[in-house]
C-alpha cells in the first residue's frame, strides 16, 4: 500500500499524518502479538540489536564523512520509568528520516507473512522464538509487551526529527507520522507497556536480559538505575579472546545476538590466522536452516570487522554457497577508512576469503567422517554445497566428496566415493535419476532394470540436481550419467518388434523424437527418455515450466518388449488405426510416470475409460 493512498492529516496535530500499515504488515502485527507471548523477553533483545546496528552503520558513515561521527560518550539507554509505565531504549546512532520511517515501520519488506504464518502453525510452542529471528519481524516484537509504541528519529547530518506512533488498542491498523524534537542524531523507541508486562520495568530484571542476549554487543549499554546510567553490557570484542576464555555458553549467546538467531551452532570456527595476513575469525554453521536461505539474495554476510570496528557485512568474504555461515572476521591489515571500492581491489580480503573457505572445508571434512552428526548439516545445508559443485570450480572437487545422496541401494545417505566403491565390476559410470521428490523417485520405471541387474542409481530431488552434474561430469575418474538418457540401458538379445516401434513412430509423429525398444523395464510397459546428448529430462522439465531454454528435442519412448500389452500389440502391428490409438495412450502413460500431464488430459481419461468398459464386458 502506497503512502500516498494512506496519508492524512490528523485531528489533533494538523501536521501528523496517518497511515494504514500495508495488509502484510497488519497480518504480520496480529500474528506476532497473539502468537509469540512463551518468549517476550526478546522484544528487549530485538530492539537492542536495531540500536546497536544503527549505532554501528554511524561510525561507518563517518568514515568518510567525519561531520556525522558519534559522540564520545555514545551508548544505547534503557530506562524503565515505573510512574509512566513507559520503557525507554534510545541510541546514538544514524537515525531516520520521515521516509525511513514509514518504509522500515510501515511495511516489511523481508519474508511473506504467509510465509511466516504457515511456520508458525506448524512449530511446538517452545519452537516459536525462533521464528521472530528468522522472519525478521524484530521491531514489531516490541508489541508483544506494549500496546502503544512511539519511536522518534533524527537522522545524522540534519535537523529534522519526526515521531512514528501506533495504538494497537485503538484496533483500526493505522500509524501516525508527525514533526518532532529532538537535540541529537539518534533514535527514541519509547515503549508504553501493558499491564501484564510491568516486570520490564525492573532494572534488574532487564539487565538480566541484556546479559543474557547482548552481552557481547560492542556498544555500551546502560540501565537507568536509581538515578544513575548502570553499564549493564560487558561490551568486549568476544573474538579477540583467547579460546580457553570462552564458555561454550558465551558462545552460544554471541551467535545468537550476531545473526538475530535462536537455535544452537552445529559448528564453531574460532582462530587467530598469522602470516602475511592476519585477522582473527569467529565463524558459526547453524544448527537449523533459515526459511528462506535458498530464496532470498545469495549474498554472504560475514560482519567484516577492521581493529574491533565494524566495517560491512558486504564484503563477500564468502562464496554465495557459503552464504549460510554466520560470523565475524576482524583484521589489522585494512585501514578504518576503507571504502567500498578499496574493499573490491584489495589482495588482502583475497587472501582471508580463501583462507575462510578452506578452514570451513576442513572443518566438514571432519564432520563428514561422523555419518549421523554430518546428515543433520546436510539436511539443512546440502543443497547450498551443491551450488558451489554447479558454480566452484575452484573448490569442485573437494565439495563432490562432501555431496551426499539417498539411494536406490538403501535408505541411508551415501557418498559418491561410498557408491563407487560399491560399483559392480566393470561398472564404468556412476548412475543418477532426478527428479522432484525421492518417493516419487523410489517408484520411478526408470529403475526396474537397476533394480533387476542390483544395480545402484543415486536419487537426486533437489532443483539444483538438474544442473550441477553435467558441470562435475566425473568423479575418481567414474563419469556421471543420467538414467533417462535413452540408451542408458537399451539391453541385448530383444525380441525383434522393430514392425510395432516404426508403427507407434508413425503414428506419434512428431510428438516423439524415436521409438525404440528397451531391455531396461520388467514391469511397465513403456518409459520417457533423453536423446543420448543434451538435458535429461528433469532439466528439460525445469527448462519448460521456467520458460527458458527455447525448443527442445521431443523425447524418446522405449518399450518393453517382454511386456504382455506390447507383445499383444506386436501381434497386431500391421492395423494401423488400432496401433494409432494405443500409441497415444502409451504415450500420456509414459508421461504421467515421470510426473508429467498427459498431452490431452480429457483425451487420455476417455480412451482409458474406454478400455477398461472393453476390458470389463469381455470378462
Amino acid at each position: 500500500m502506497s503512502e500516498a493512498d494512506t496519508a492524512s492529516p490528523t485531528g489533533d496535530n494538523p501536521a501528523a499524518e496517518t497511515h494504514g500499515f500495508g495488509a502484510e504488515t497488519g497480518r504480520l502485527l496480529d500474528l506476532v502479538v497473539h502468537s509469540l507471548y512463551s518468549e517476550r523477553e526478546i522484544f528487549l533483545r530485538e530492539l537492542v540489536a536495531n540500536a546497536a546496528d544503527a549505532m554501528d552503520r554511524r561510525r561507518f558513515e563517518a568514515l568518510t564523512d567525519p561531520a556525522l561521527a558519534p559522540p564520545a560518550d555514545a551508548k544505547i539507554r534503557i530506562v524503565p520509568d515505573k510512574a509512566a509505565r513507559s520503557l525507554l531504549i534510545a541510541d546514538d546512532g544514524i537515525g531516520m528520516d520521515r521516509a525511513a520511517l514509514i518504509a522500515h515501520l510501515g511495511t516489511i519488506a523481508r519474508s511473506g507473512t504467509r510465509a511466516f504464518g504457515a511456520a508458525l502453525a506448524d512449530a511446538k510452542p517452545e519452537d516459536r522464538p525462533t521464528l521472530i529471528g528468522q522472519f525478521g519481524v524484530g521491531f514489531y516484537s516490541a508489541f508483544m509487551v506494549a500496546d502503544r509504541v512511539e519511536v522518534t528519529s533524527r537522522q545524522a547530518g540534519t535537523e529534522l526529527a519526526h515521531v512514528w506512533s501506533c495504538d494497537m488498542t485503538a484496533g483500526d491498523g493505522r500509524f501516525t507520522i508527525a514533526p518532532a524534537e529532538r537535540a541529537s542524531a539518534g533514535t527514541d523507541v519509547l515503549l508504553h507497556l501493558k499491564a501484564d508486562a510491568q516486570d520490564y520495568l525492573d532494572p534488574a530484571h532487564l539487565e538480566t536480559i541484556v546479559r543474557k542476549w547482548a552481552d557481547h554487543i560492542t556498544v555500551p549499554i546502560t540501565i537507568a538505575r536509581d538515578g544513575k546510567d548502570v553499564a549493564a553490557n560487558e561490551g568486549t570484542a568476544l573474538w579477540r579472546k583467547p579460546r580457553a576464555e570462552i564458555s561454550e555458553a558465551s558462545y552460544h549467546e554471541f551467535y545468537r545476538h550476531l545473526g538475530h538467531l535462536f537455535d544452537t551452532p552445529w559448528a564453531t570456527l574460532h582462530w587467530r590466522a598469522e602470516g602475511m595476513t592476519e585477522f582473527t575469525a569467529l565463524l558459526f554453521i547453524p544448527g537449523a536452516r533459515p526459511f528462506d536461505i535458498l530464496d532470498n539474495d545469495r549474498e554472504s554476510h560475514l560482519r567484516l570487522h577492521v581493529r574491533r570496528m565494524f566495517i560491512t557485512d558486504k564484503a563477500e568474504l564468502l562464496p554465495a554457497w557459503l552464504r549460510f555461515v554466520q560470523g565475524v572476521v576482524d583484521t589489522e591489515d585494512l585501514p578504518l577508512n576503507v571504502s567500498r571500492e578499496m574493499l573490491q581491489a584489495t589482495p588482502v580480503l583475497g587472501r582471508i576469503r580463501k583462507a575462510l573457505v578452506g578452514r570451513i572445508l576442513g572443518e566438514l571434512k571432519t564432520r563428514a567422517k561422523e555419518p549421523a552428526e554430518y546428515a543433520a548439516f546436510w539436511e539443512n545445508f546440502g543443497a547450498l554445497l551443491k551450488e558451489g559443485t554447479w558454480e566452484d570450480t575452484e573448490h569442485r572437487a573437494e565439495l563432490a566428496a562432501l555431496l551426499r545422496f539417498r539411494s536406490s541401494a538403501g535408505e541411508d545417505w551415501t557418498s559418491l566415493p561410498e557408491y563407487i566403491n560399491r560399483m559392480r565390476p566393470g561398472q564404468e559410470v556412476i548412475h543418477y535419476l532426478a527428479g522432484e521428490t525421492i518417493a516419487a523417485l523410489r517408484g520411478s520405471p526408470q529403475l526396474e532394470g537397476f533394480r533387476a541387474r542390483g544395480e545402484e542409481v543415486l536419487l537426486l530431488a533437489d532443483p539444483i540436481d538438474a544442473f550441477w552434474p553435467d558441470r562435475l561430469a566425473s568423479f575418481e575418474g567414474k563419469r556421471l550419467v543420467s538414467i533417462t538418457h535413452a540408451g542408458a540401458d537399451a539391453g541385448t538379445d530383444l525380441p525383434d518388434i522393430s514392425v510395432l516401434t516404426t508403427a507407434i513412430k508413425t503414428a506419434l509423429g512428431e510428438a516423439v523424437s524415436d521409438v525404440r525398444a528397451t531391455g531396461r523395464l520388467t514391469d511397465s510397459a513403456v518409459v520417457l527418455a533423453a536423446g543420448a546428448s543434451g538435458p535429461d529430462l528433469q532439466m528439460q522439465r525445469l527448462l519448460r515450466r521456467s520458460g527458458r531454454g527455447g525448443p527442445m528435442a521431443p523425447p524418446v519412448l522405449e518399450v518393453n518388449p517382454n511386456h504382455p500389452l506390447i507383445a499383444a500389440l506386436a501381434a497386431h502391428a500391421a492395423d494401423a488405426d488400432r496401433v494409432g490409438a494405443a500409441a497415444e495412450t502409451l504415450l500420456d502413460l509414459a508421461l504421467v510416470q515421470e510426473g508429467d500431464l498427459p498431452r490431452d488430459p480429457a483425451g487420455f481419461a476417455r480412451r482409458v475409460s474406454a478400455l477398461l468398459a472393453g476390458s470389463l464386458a469381455t470378462t
